[in-house]
């Protein structure tokens, strides 16, 4: 265990024990905040609510069917909040009240009853909530979930449950904007922010604090997001969710006639180009730190907002991302350090890997997350292995929190230890665009420094690649076993046969492109792989592997390269791949 390693490990443990010696000391004064919630008689504006609602859903709620995050719950008559969660993520969704809006949807009598029998419910009950539902970012979308949908709930509703769902409402606000010091950093950080921020527009008698709550958005996002307008998790799903939110934040200071904060303005107009550089042809977003399947409802009402339309940018170097584009061929790649340990619950060891699309089909991906149920899948999914890089002496390049206590008491498991100097620059010659960089995740365990150079042809029609890995100069590679392996996974649409002479495969797109990876002195093997970023959950795939040992061969050189449409062997690529069995899922 290194010196580092052991810092970090000692920085994040006393900070979760600050945390929790805090969370400890204020919990009787957060008790006695629900029983005197603060004054406010009325509700003066309810903010929109971007999310995709579906009213098809508002018959199941009435029937007592609650489907969230791949689960489903039917009541049988009792009240939904009595039931057992069937998964942690299930009762996340239940008690954030996101729900909500397909019944406004339907926007019915019934539904509007519906509703307000279960907010009721919720109200009644509120003795008995889970410990999910007092985490302060499950609390938070709570708060935005009632205020933006209270034309539903308290339409044609009397004057006592008008006062008794503001009281429940004041309470649960007056508990966020209590200090506790046990938020999250983060995203979550920064969600508890943007509903006080609600908070003091929505409601009558909170005036006085939107200043504070201005300010202290100013300076969450300030530290949260990027100079590029990345988010400092590095996760590209991190800025659906909070453009989400800011968007509609940003009309309700201006229907109140306020001047929204500069800091909210400038992070905004920093994170819609991010949104339109992470998208491959397809329209999803690629999978890095985190990343699932991309909401694309919500990716399309965001980008309805995009004024600019312009080309995604090249690079986004502080966020640690590098985009090559040629006709309809894109690659992207991490080219970015791990992000901070208090932030790194969910990041992943994937330095270095990339992403390949060619129009609307998706070639080379890494293996992302699920939607629901990551943690059977979270150990894997943020290996080295699971992305499409290099990975040596079957290790990651990062270094996880891997004891069951330690990740019990620090809730998760935060990298520890992984690349620290990640180095890229790009140049346009002759030959096209050449993205070359390195990083030196290996290298205070086997002194190993991997390098990766890509070049993409100016036409798009083929991307040549070259991965070394050796010491620094003049040192030497620590161990005895030097063995490395150079991963391609690929997409699940993607079918992929290999050739007699074992170093080329023929890969067959949707779209009817073939395309041919070839691997210029080393052995090719095909080899099962899984897509866990799938709509329908997790699929079945393959992944191109090619095995070397540094020690006698460093260097990998490959290439990526179109066939002409017409030609003898793309003919008869398709030929073969439409008598190919389907992988199954």
């Amino acid at each position: 265990m290194s010196g580092a390693y052991r810092r970090r490990l000692s920085t994040l443990v006393l900070g979760r024990f600050a945390r929790n010696v805090m969370a400890r000391v204020t919990q009787g004064t957060l008790a006695v905040s629900r029983l005197w919630p603060g004054r406010t008689d009325r509700l003066t504006i309810a903010p929109n609510d971007l999310r995709t609602a579906d009213a098809t859903r508002a018959a199941e709620i009435y029937a007592g069917r609650f489907v969230f995050a791949g689960k489903i719950v039917t009541c049988h008559g009792r009240s939904i909040f009595e039931h057992e969660p069937p998964s942690h993520d299930w009762e996340v969704a239940l008690l954030g009240f996101g729900w909500l809006r397909h019944l406004r949807a339907a926007d019915t009598a019934i539904t509007r009853a519906n509703a307000r029998s279960l907010v009721d419910e919720w109200m009644t009950l509120g003795g008995r909530r889970r410990p999910a539902g007092n985490r302060p970012e499950v609390m938070a979308r709570r708060v935005i979930s009632l205020l933006s949908q209270a034309p539903l709930v308290l339409s044609d509703t009397d004057g006592k449950f008008y006062r008794r769902y503001l009281r429940a409402l004041a309470g649960e606000i007056r508990v966020l904007r209590f200090p506790t010091g046990n938020i999250p950093d983060g995203l979550p950080r920064l969600q508890v922010t943007i509903a006080l921020c609600y908070a003091s527009l929505c409601l009558a008698n909170q005036a006085r604090y939107i200043r504070s709550a201005s300010r202290r958005l100013s300076d969450e996002l300030q530290r949260q997001i990027l100079p590029d307008g990345g988010h400092f998790s590095r996760n590209p799903g991190a800025l659906i969710e909070l453009m989400i939110d800011l968007l509609p934040l940003r009309q309700t200071f201006s229907a109140r006639n306020i001047a929204p904060p500069p800091a909210l303005l400038n992070a905004i107009d920093r994170m819609m180009p991010m949104l339109r550089f992470f998208r491959h042809g397809d329209g999803n977003f690629a999978l890095f730190n985190g990343m699932s399947s991309t909401p694309t409802d919500l990716l399309a009402t965001l980008l309805a907002y995009d004024d600019t339309h312009g080309s995604p940018m090249a690079s986004m170097p502080h966020s640690g991302f590098q985009r090559l584009d040629a006709a309809a061929l894109t690659v992207i790649v991490d080219t970015g350090p791990p992000p901070p340990p208090n932030v790194s619950d969910e990041a992943h060891a994937g330095c270095l890997s990339f992403e390949m699309s060619s129009g609307p089909s998706r070639i080379v991906v890494n293996c992302g997350v699920p939607t629901a149920g990551r943690d059977n899948w979270r150990v894997f999914a943020r290996a080295t292995a699971a992305h499409s890089t290099v990975t040596y002496h079957d290790s990651s390049s990062c270094q996880f929190v891997e004891r069951g206590a330690m990740k019990r008491f620090l809730r998760g498991a935060p990298i520890v230890s992984g690349p620290s100097k990640v180095e890229a620059y790009r140049e346009v010659g002759p030959n096209g665009t050449t993205l070359t960089a390195s990083h030196d995740g290996y290298q205070s365990r086997f002194n190993i420094i991997h390098r990766r150079v890509l070049t993409m042809a100016p036409d798009g029609s083929r991307l040549d690649g070259e991965d070394t890995l050796s010491p620094p100069s003049g040192g030497r590679i620590k161990g005895g076993e030097a063995g490395f392996a150079l991963r391609f996974h690929l997409h699940p649409a993607v079918k992929a046969n290999r050739l007699d002479d074992a170093r080329a495969v023929v890969l067959v797109l949707p779209s009817r492109e073939v395309w041919t990876f070839e691997a210029h002195d080393d052995k090719v093997d095909l080899e099962e792989s899984v897509f866990l970023a799938g709509n329908d959950g997790p699929r079945r795939s393959v992944q191109i592997v090619v095995r070397q040992d540094a020690k006698h061969n460093a260097t990998v050189r490959w290439s990526f390269s179109r066939s002409a449409a017409g030609s003898p062997s793309a003919t008869a690529a398709r030929r073969s791949a439409s008598r190919a069995p389907q992988l199954p899922l």
